[in-house]
Formats: structure tokens, sequence, C-alpha cells
């Protein structure tokens, strides 16, 4: 059904959580759907987010030593074949463009579904000699997957993303790089985006085509399920060897390099609005809200409106000259009920209000989105708001994370009975984390795959147990793993 602007109603949470998701969306303008099936359109306030969370995140990248390149949509058919495992894991979902300019082309030519192909045949024409590592290089751009089920962010035929993708001399500095933006994505994830995480590496079933370890960031969203929030690959030395990437090391011998990939995409914002979101809308973390800060002025009678709208205008310069990003809704025809109603769909941080008694009184009325009831609002003295409110708005952000890993803990357990996994993920809702011994066999993680529809998430790294008996077969199992239902 299309979504229609006069349309109030969204769906609660806890009666069906996909379509309240997808109302959520809708209403607070973040996206909507665009005439090709699987696609989607960026409303302003969507993309305002994505590039608040683009531009924090390539200021954290570069930071690691990577800069910033672009290469081509359109990648030769032939490329994609040259690596076996990577050709396997993506043909399901690629794009092929067989006509050009009214003529049939002499190779089909893949629309992007990721660029390890034709960067490292870029890279083989670029690295010659050890002087030339490492050579670290990341970029922002769109790719396209042929899904079949599609989700506003979280799967569409095309999205955003960004891909680095680095060459190193030795084994050793490349797997260096693969946990360093596993770490890089974690601090930022957390930081900014106030959602907590597990991390780990993937299970050889859940790895990247062509890579030799994959570790991952992994959030739990609001119904128990799981979403993977960024990768980190390890690739080996697998591409180089099919692209011919060689190298004169130190003692004058060719050799290949070793090499990494990683990535996260738009389905940050779907990971926004699943972890923080609640029944009244969005509620965005300070970090990466576009608007940080809403003044809501009040009156009554006209005689009353120029007296609010002057000290609503001192608190908006104030704010805005303290690095605040904020605004004033000055719209009439509309209750002060409704702006608020709006702004909280909108999941703007703070709302401030004024009115005449506020104004004679020299104080503001300070809403917080990160709280309910009685608690969330509070009285600033006019004088000090551009000193109380980046505090407040510190607060928040603080809080928003607090409230959400104290969900994920609440929904992590250990499981040490099979049955008694089964039952909680044949539950209500996504059955949270499981947290279980797993012996590493594929046919364990295939039968708990199958049986429950969990999938292993992450195998924790530096692990300190004991060996334990598979929760599945009973073996040994030295170290412990994350399953959940995903999406």
């Amino acid at each position: 059904m299309a979504y229609k602007q006069d349309d109030k109603k969204v769906t609660p949470r806890s009666q069906d959580f996909a379509a309240w998701y997808n109302d959520i969306i809708l209403r607070a303008e973040l996206a909507d759907y665009s005439p090709v099936r699987g696609c989607i359109v960026f409303r302003p306030d969507g993309f305002a987010v994505w590039e608040a969370l683009r531009d924090e995140l390539d200021r954290r990248i570069k930071e690691t030593g990577a800069r910033n390149a672009y290469f081509p949509l359109f990648i030769p058919q032939s490329f994609l074949q040259k690596e076996a495992q990577h050709v396997q894991g993506f043909a399901p979902e690629v794009a092929v463009v067989t006509h050009g300019g009214g003529k049939e082309l002499e190779e089909p030519l893949i629309v992007r579904p990721t660029s390890e192909t034709i960067i490292n045949h870029m890279f083989a024409q670029w690295i010659h000699s050890h002087r030339d590592l490492p050579l670290m290089l990341n970029q922002w751009c769109n790719v396209v997957r042929w899904e079949m089920r599609t989700r506003l962010f979280l799967r569409t035929a095309e999205f955003l993303w960004q891909e680095g993708h680095t060459a190193h001399a030795t084994r050793e500095e490349a797997e260096r790089e693969t946990l360093t933006m596993l770490e890089t994505y974690r601090g930022f994830i957390e930081e900014f985006l106030a959602v907590p995480l597990i991390y780990g590496r993937k299970s050889a079933a859940e790895r990247f085509p062509g890579a030799e370890e994959t570790y991952t960031v992994e959030g739990l969203m609001g119904d128990g399920r799981a979403l993977q929030c960024g990768t980190s690959h390890f690739l080996g030395q697998n591409f180089a060897k099919a692209f011919e990437i060689r190298f004169l090391d130190e003692q004058n011998q060719m050799q290949f390099a070793w090499q990494t990939s990683w990535g996260v995409s738009t389905r940050l914002l779907g990971a926004l609005v699943m972890v923080h979101g609640d029944d009244q809308g969005l509620r965005l973390p300070p970090a990466v809200a576009s608007t940080q800060v809403v003044i809501v002025p009040i009156w009554r009678k006209p005689e009353e409106r120029e007296k609010v709208l002057h000290a609503a205008a001192n608190v908006f310069q104030a704010l805005k000259t303290a690095g605040v990003r904020v605004r004033v809704d000055e719209r009439e025809g509309v209750t002060p009920g409704f702006k608020f109603n709006d702004w909280e769909m909108r999941g703007v941080p703070l709302r401030i209000e004024i009115g005449p008694r506020d104004v004679a009184a020299g104080e503001v009325v300070a809403a917080r989105r990160d709280l309910a009831g009685p608690t969330a609002k509070s009285k600033l003295v006019s004088s000090t708001v551009a000193e109380r409110v980046p505090a407040l708005l510190n607060e928040i952000q603080k809080n928003l994370l607090t409230q959400a890993r104290d969900a994920m803990l609440a929904n992590t357990r250990q499981f040490d009975s099979y049955d008694a996994l089964r039952a909680q993920m044949e539950g209500e809702g996504g059955g949270g984390f499981a947290d279980i011994y797993w012996c590493g066999k594929a046919e364990c993680e295939t039968k708990i795959r199958e049986e429950t529809r969990a999938t292993c998430r992450a195998i924790p790294l530096d692990q300190k147990v004991e060996v334990g008996a598979c929760i599945v077969c009973g073996e040994p199992a030295p170290e412990r793993a994350l399953f959940a239902k995903a999406y």
C-alpha cells in the first residue's frame, strides 16, 4: 500500500515490528519508495543523516592512512570470473549490461556489486615495488545487488556504502590492517551512532567470498534480530594471485601482495531506526542528527507573538554560536501539540519550548527525546542555554547508548542445552543473541541454521574460556560463538 502524507497512524512496535519500521521511515521522511522495484529515494532528512555519518567515518578512515579514490560503476564480466569463490558468491545478485548505444556489447558489463575486481586490476598496474606499499584506498559509491526480498535501507537493489581496499608487503601487516578497521568501525558505530555491538570473526559459511577471514561488528535490533553493521576482510593473496599483483621485495624477489577489504553501508540508517526508535518515531543520537535542537515558540494572543519570537531568536543565535545545529519552528496554522509530535517523529534530540510565561521568568522548557514522562522536561535559565544545551546533548548521546546496551545485554543469553536454544529461537520475536559452545564443524552450524534459522553472527576475539561441549554434538569446543536470527 502506498504511503499517504495525511496518514498519521504508526503501527505499534510491539504489534508488528516490520510495519512499525516502514511507518517510521516514511513518516519521518527519511526515504520513500522508488518506481524501480527494490530501489529507494533518500529524502533530505535521511540523506542528511547519511552525510553526517559519512563525514565522521571518512575522517576516521583517513586517520588510518587510507585515501579516497573512485572506480567505475561498470566492470568487465571477465574480471568477476577471475576469482572463483568471488564470482560464486555474487553470481545470483549481479546485474548485467548487454547493450549500449543501441548495440550489443562485445563483452557484457557487470554493474558493480562490490569493487574488488576492478580495483585489483588497477592495483596490478600500480604496484611494482615494496616502495609502492602499503597502498590503502577507500571509495564512497553506490553498488547494485539484485535482491529478491528488499527492505528499506537494509536490503535494496542499489545502496550507498564505502569500501576500502588495501595491499601490503606482509601477511602480518595486512592482518593488522584488518583488525584496525574492525576497531575503527566499532568505535565509530558505538560512539557516534550509539549502537552497541558484538564483534569477532565470521564462521567459514558466513565468510566474504574470496576472503581467508572475515571480521564483523553486529548489532541487536529492537525485535531481537541481529544486523551485520560492518565487515573487515583479510583476503590473503587470493586476489593478488588472480590479478597478478606482484612486487619486488627488499631482497629483490618477486612476491604477491597481501590484501584487505572492508565496508559499511546505508543499512546503518536502518540500525538507527531499529535500535533507538519507539512508537512516537525516531530517536536520533545528537552526534548524527542534522537538527539537534528545535525551538518551538508558543503564544495565544497576538500581542504575545513578538516577545516570544524575539526570545526564540535570541536562544537560536546563542545556540548557533555555540555550534549547536538548531532551528526555529515558526509554522502557523498548526498547534504546538502538532509540532511536538512532528519533531518527536523526526527524532530531534532536544526540543525547547518558549511561551509568554517563560519569557517573563527568563526561562525555557527543555524536552529530551531520549526520556519519557515528567523526567523528560526541565527548565533552563535563558541566559545559560548556550552552556547547558551542549551538556544535555552529550547526556542524551550517552544515555541512548546505555539504553541500547542494556537492551542488548538483556537479550544475550548463554545456552548449554540445544532444546533450550531451539525453544528460544522459536518463541516470539527474534530471539536475541545466543552465546553457545560450538565445535566449529559445518554440519553442526547447518543443523542450527536449518532448525532454528539462527546463524553464526560472530566468534568473539581473544576469548578466555575453558574448553566446553558443543551444544549440538557434544564434542569438545575450544571457543564460544554468538548465534542469532538476522536481517
